[in-house]
């Protein structure tokens, strides 16, 4: 659990806490190793006492990460989540993300919330789909980016070719900070480019990889036929280039620091981890609604950026995620919600590791604070103390994807609606309501189609409301109003829906050639993008 540290009581030294926080998540596409890594970071930090800390994917220990029992099950991260621990006397906040391209919303809304990311690349696959439309985001956000090149135990691509596709696919200068010995799939060790140290890995018992020697460069090219030609060739060739670390560029955005490893087999995860501590940025004033930076030393204010309800199953609490941006959080202060000006107490706040949590009494700018049976706030809403502060809301996706649900069981019509409601309010799916069908029958709008089985398992197994699901022919949708509202909905193969969080008319098409066809026959009529800074699939 996260080491308790003593607090500061002067607040002066507010500035001086976060210059101790590293809030960074983890992104990729699927199955490239993100929440191994993810556990492989903490139990190096000695967060947690083994590998498999707790139950997990299909049948085998899994990782401390994911806790949904449809996450243990398929071996696939769909829901974020938060690991706080210390390490080197900094306060790490590492944010887990979902892999499945179907839950890039809640990776959208976690990034909001961090300072700094680990682009996460499957030796093999290097650059995929998913992964360039996480780094987008990134990129629009000014968030720095780490590179860590996983699975170098297992066979896959030369080094430099998947240097060159990053820099020519998604425009970041990379820069080695290590390198490795032996190609991919037969992995010697791996060189600290600064110093031209080899960390030499052999085979443990059980097949795992351990550290076991730190050879100096006289040593390494004596004892290891590898390093020497290594050194010579790809690493020289590095330097004629011109790839060494340039701290203005990875802060700007545009160029990224790459380490090579093996999460599963603990391989380069140490190396990262102080890459972390030593090159992530610290928490920074973050610009208002305005574009006014906060101070961190003004009065606390933060940032919801995920509402999750059922992690503890003995309860049926709902928990929201703050980023603290500014200020000196202690629980039990009342703040503002800035949405509504209602005052919100804190007095059950929690530190979140994975599902575990702890009674929180105090954090600071860059911390994530868990505040429980958190009914009235919503991902977006900003809280605040003292000074009226609000932060720019966080966009949705626009949905591809529509179906109508409906209860099966008509006696539990009551726990039909209250489990839609709070799958709404948790930002899990958007809902539609259709004047042709009724509030009986709302429509379900997703990113992707494995949102609709989210759906349907929490139904049942938290609300005991089982539904059935009806797909709908449309895969486009846009914003209009009530004038073009009345008007489209006399349209073949259009309907126009109401989106229950804000009452925002949306007109669905069933392809983007219907949508552009009705925009000819009505050109005056508002048919825009769901969100200006969304991004679209």
């Amino acid at each position: 659990m996260t080491e308790q540290l003593s607090p500061p009581r002067a607040t002066g030294q507010i500035a001086a806490e976060a210059v101790r926080r590293r809030t960074f998540a983890v992104i990729s596409h699927p199955d490239a190793g993100k929440s191994t890594l993810t556990e492989a970071l903490a139990l190096h930090a000695s967060a947690i006492d083994s590998a498999g800390a707790v139950h997990g994917k299909a049948g085998r220990k899994g990782v401390t990460s994911d806790w949904m029992e449809m996450e243990q099950a398929r071996g696939i991260s769909i829901t974020s989540a938060v690991l706080q621990f210390v390490y080197r006397d900094h306060v790490i906040n590492l944010l887990d993300t979902p892999g499945h391209g179907d839950f890039s919303e809640d990776t959208y809304r976690v990034l909001a919330a961090v300072d700094a990311a680990v682009m996460l690349l499957d030796a093999s696959k290097g650059l995929e789909a998913q992964t360039l439309k996480l780094f987008d985001v990134c990129r629009s956000r000014r968030i720095p980016v780490l590179t860590f090149v996983n699975k170098w135990d297992r066979p896959g691509r030369e080094a430099l070719e998947l240097l060159d596709e990053v820099e020519q696919t998604i425009g970041l200068r990379p820069m080695p900070i290590t390198w490795p010995v032996g190609i991919a799939g037969d992995l010697r060790g791996i060189v600290e480019c600064g110093t031209g140290e080899l960390y030499r890995y052999s085979r443990s018992a059980g097949g795992a990889r351990s550290d076991i020697e730190v050879l100096d460069p006289a040593t390494a090219t004596e004892q290891e036929p590898l390093y020497a030609e290594t050194v010579d060739g790809e690493m020289a060739l590095l330097r004629e280039i011109g790839a060494e670390f340039d701290e203005t560029g990875f802060l700007a955005g545009i160029a990224t620091p790459v380490l090579f490893g093996a999460a599963l087999q603990q391989v380069g995860v140490a190396r990262l981890l102080d890459a972390l501590v030593d090159l992530a940025p610290a928490p920074a004033p973050r610009p208002d609604a305005q574009g006014t930076p906060r101070d961190l030393d003004t009065p606390l204010s933060g940032l919801v950026f995920k509402v999750q309800a059922g992690m503890d199953r003995s309860h049926r609490d709902r928990t929201a995620f703050l980023r603290i941006n500014s200020g000196r959080f202690e629980r039990g202060m009342v703040l503002t919600h800035a949405a509504s000006g209602r005052p919100f107490a804190t007095k059950y706040a929690q530190a979140v590791f994975g599902q575990q949590r702890s009674t929180l009494d105090e954090a600071f700018p860059g911390d994530i604070v868990g505040l429980v049976n958190a009914g009235a706030l919503r991902p977006g809403d900003t809280l605040y103390a003292d000074l009226p502060v609000e932060f720019p809301t966080i966009p949705s996706f626009a949905p591809e994807h529509f179906s109508v649900v409906r209860g099966r069981d008509a006696g539990r019509y009551k726990q039909f609606r209250r489990g839609i409601e709070q799958l709404d309010s948790e930002g899990v799916i958007q809902v539609l309501r259709s004047d042709r069908r009724g509030d009986q029958a709302p429509v379900l709008a997703a990113v992707g189609p494995l949102q609709f089985e989210v759906v349907t398992a929490r139904l049942e197994t938290e609300f005991r409301a089982p539904v059935t699901l009806e797909p709908l022919g449309y895969s486009v949708a846009r914003l209009t109003d009530a004038q073009g509202a009345e008007v489209l909905d006399r349209e073949s193969e259009v309907e126009v829906l109401t989106r229950s969080v804000d009452g925002a008319l949306l007109a669905v098409f069933g392809n983007k050639w219907r949508m552009e066809t009705v925009r000819r026959k009505h050109p005056d009529l508002m048919m825009e993008p769901l969100l200006a800074g969304a991004v679209e699939r």
